[in-house]
């Protein structure tokens, strides 16, 4: 295994895993936010799930370099992001100061290396 859990045949188990986890738990937020409120929660939720499939995609086709990268800085920043939403609705503040900010930064910029993923050269 090497970077972002990569198999043999290219694709990455442990990103598979993250997508899978990621909706879940984008599916239980969004009935927390159903049930409790909490448009923090709700746009939490909104983004774990629309994150999932990402992950999903990555980890069972694989991907050069870049992509894996890629998706390592949109679960760092989904995790940061999404984690400073729901500690400001559960805990009453944020997780850390900057938190969500540089999730979000790590969102674009997640977002922005598949895009420049697609440009590169497949090694061969």
């Amino acid at each position: 295994m090497s970077l972002a859990g990569q198999s043999s045949n290219g694709g990455s188990p442990v990103l598979v895993l993250a997508g899978g986890l990621v909706g879940a738990a984008g599916v239980a937020l969004s009935a927390a936010a159903a049930h409790r409120g909490g448009a923090f929660t709700g746009t939490a939720a909104s983004f774990l799930l629309m994150h999932a499939p990402v992950f999903l995609a990555i980890g069972l086709i694989g991907g050069n370099r870049c992509l894996r990268i890629a998706s390592l800085a949109l679960l760092v920043g989904l995790l940061l992001f999404s984690g400073d939403l729901l500690a400001r609705d559960f805990l009453g503040s944020r997780l850390f100061p900057m938190s969500a900010p540089i999730g979000g930064t790590l969102l674009i910029a997640g977002w922005l290396a598949i895009a420049v993923s697609a440009l590169l050269r497949p090694r061969s």
